[in-house]
């Protein structure tokens, strides 16, 4: 009798796992309606913030499921249908009537793009779950192109120049987020065990520092972090290409000295 009290109480804790995961995405998707909400009632900085706090949220449910070792296949599949929400459709919402309503369908067709991509993004992601390594993400991820935007409209409101910004502009950063979001370019996902062991007192330091900074300036923290992180991609794409290119003159000036050698 006792066997068995335990063992339904051990799966009703089982259970109770597998839930606390899927609360935190839920957690994603509420912020994700919440900030399409506050897009439609012309309240911005509302909905920046609401979509920097999603990204937290699904940041969170990611870690809890893999610390409880709760991972699951509906666990994947409805991470991906709230990061569509809160990731692709609330901040393609939010440039749009924030900035890209002027140009009319080129505008909306801008929003759309950038939601499409980040579909696309999901959906090879997931198709890819468990064939590659964890260590980089393939093409941006897409909460890192939602937060990028939802910074951006924090930082030109916190310039004064919310209401005079360049539609062309924003524009052109929705393609180029766009296009990150489906390409091959590798960015670091942050997953090494090692990135964390091997962190030293001034390391430390300095991620003190940076919270610091974060909460005397939020806005220009974050949009400092978000612009680094979204062009970490390309540059390490550009320097990797170049050492290539080094190692291959390398191999062949080796070559016509040994041919001549001969």
């Amino acid at each position: 009798m006792k066997k068995n009290y335990e063992f339904e109480k051990k799966k009703k804790l089982r259970r109770g796992i597998f839930i606390l995961p899927n609360i935190f995405t839920s957690l994603n998707l509420f912020c994700g309606f919440l900030s399409i909400i506050a897009s439609i009632d012309g309240k911005f900085i509302t909905a920046a913030v609401v979509i920097i706090i999603a990204g937290v949220f699904d940041w969170l449910d990611g870690k809890i499921a893999r610390a409880t070792n709760t991972t699951s296949k509906f666990g994947v599949e409805y991470d991906s249908l709230a990061d569509l929400i809160s990731f692709g459709l609330a901040p393609g919402l939010m440039m749009y009537l924030w900035a890209l309503k002027p140009l009319g369908r080129i505008g909306w067709l801008a929003a759309f793009l950038f939601m499409a991509c980040g579909t696309l993004r999901l959906a090879r992601f997931n198709t890819q779950v468990g064939t590659i390594s964890t260590d980089h993400f393939v093409g941006l991820p897409i909460p890192a192109g939602a937060g990028m935007n939802a910074v951006t409209v924090l930082l030109c409101l916190k310039l004064g120049i919310g209401n005079n910004v360049n539609p062309i502009v924003i524009l052109i950063m929705l393609y180029v987020l766009s296009f990150l979001m489906v390409s091959t370019i590798r960015y670091n996902s942050f997953k090494k065990p090692e990135l964390f062991k091997k962190m030293n007192f001034n390391v430390l330091v300095a991620t003190i520092l940076i919270l610091i900074f974060i909460a005397a300036q939020p806005s220009i923290a974050l949009f400092l972090l978000g612009f680094a992180y979204v062009t970490s991609g390309p540059l390490s794409f550009v320097w990797h290409y170049r050492k290539i290119r080094q190692k291959k003159a390398e191999i062949r000036k080796t070559d016509k000295h040994w041919e001549t050698f001969t």
